[in-house]
């Protein structure tokens, strides 16, 4: 008789290999000959030169498996820890931390060999064949604006510089609607272009470098989460320097998902997958779905103020530099 399908049955399964370490290959028990020192032992490795016991010919197996060692592919399981960063993130971070490291690839490695993907992908290497994030309409757009703005200011008559210092002021009451020219601010127009301007960059780099941009969001925000998470179930003395690399973890499942909807040209996703690094963060720490969130989003919150204050700052700091040096 055909056993039905259970639900519950396989969620619990796929939750007990979540949670399950990352086992090691056992120990072979067979006498061996190195092929490279002739040494004779048992294991999986020679004591003497390192080599491998599973050493074979040359085959396109080994050849591929080279090519890969060669860009930092085949060390420590590249693709075996992008999948295990999709399905068990928490449970990865946690066997690193408590000491599984040749398990796995290295997170600052696997970042940047990911953020190279990512620019690949976001430059052309995708299904369209385009680069996802062309400047070049925006540009055109601000060119033609300008000519349009030249244009209108000579047909006019009034010089470029009367026009930008003056605005149109226009009032209605009893008897009617009333036009006129008021005096603009120049130190006003000068702190706005300079703001605007910095505000357009930091936008555009953060959608042409999605992965850099949250590598550096969880840099800003890794002190809150760790005031936050340091005393958690599963890591009590949580350190900082732990929780960085558990973020550049994260970073790494992100840049992952990015590269997958980017390729795809599904950019609109890359955004809504920053939501979902909220599931490592619960398997790390051992907290509930909602404590976690209320966590992160404290966390979040401090962040945000934070940057308010810092805006203000900058807003503050641009104008005395306008006004005492033009």
């Amino acid at each position: 008789m055909k056993k039905k399908f259970n639900l519950k049955e396989k969620i619990q399964q796929f939750r007990a290999w979540q949670e399950r370490p990352r086992e090691v290959a056992p120990m072979s028990t067979e006498e061996h000959e190195c092929l490279n020192c002739q040494d004779h032992y048992t294991g999986n490795y020679c004591p003497r030169c390192g080599q491998a016991a599973n050493t074979d010919r040359l085959s396109m197996k080994v050849a591929a498996e080279n090519f890969a060692e060669a860009y930092g592919m085949g060390e420590r399981g590249m693709f075996r820890t992008i999948l295990d960063l999709i399905l068990r993130p928490g449970h990865l971070i946690l066997d690193y931390l408590r000491g599984k490291r040749v398990s796995y690839f290295a997170p600052f490695k696997m970042y940047f060999l990911l953020a190279a993907v990512s620019l690949l992908v976001t430059h052309g290497l995708n299904i369209t064949g385009h680069a996802l994030h062309d400047d070049s309409e925006n540009v055109t757009e601000e060119v033609r604006q300008e000519k349009g703005a030249k244009k209108t200011s000579n047909t006019s008559g009034t010089s470029e510089e009367n026009a930008s210092a003056k605005e149109l002021s226009v009032t209605v009451d009893e008897e009617g609607v009333h036009s006129s020219f008021e005096e603009n601010h120049p130190m006003k127009s000068r702190i706005n272009s300079i703001l605007y301007g910095a505000m357009d960059k930091i936008e555009r780099f953060s959608q042409k470098y999605p992965s850099i941009n949250i590598l550096l969001l969880l840099m800003l925000i890794s002190g809150n989460l760790f005031l936050f998470f340091r005393h958690s179930p599963n890591i009590p003395d949580l350190r900082y320097p732990e929780l960085f690399i558990s973020l550049v973890y994260i970073a790494n499942m992100y840049t992952v998902y990015s590269i997958v909807f980017d390729f795809f040209s599904l950019t609109k996703l890359t955004s809504y997958a920053l939501f979902l690094t909220i599931i490592p963060l619960k398997q790390i720490s051992g907290y509930s779905w909602w404590r976690t969130i209320l966590k992160t989003v404290v966390a979040f919150t401090i962040m945000l103020v934070l940057f308010i204050v810092f805006i203000v700052l900058a807003v503050l700091g641009v104008g005395l530099f306008v006004k005492y040096h033009g």
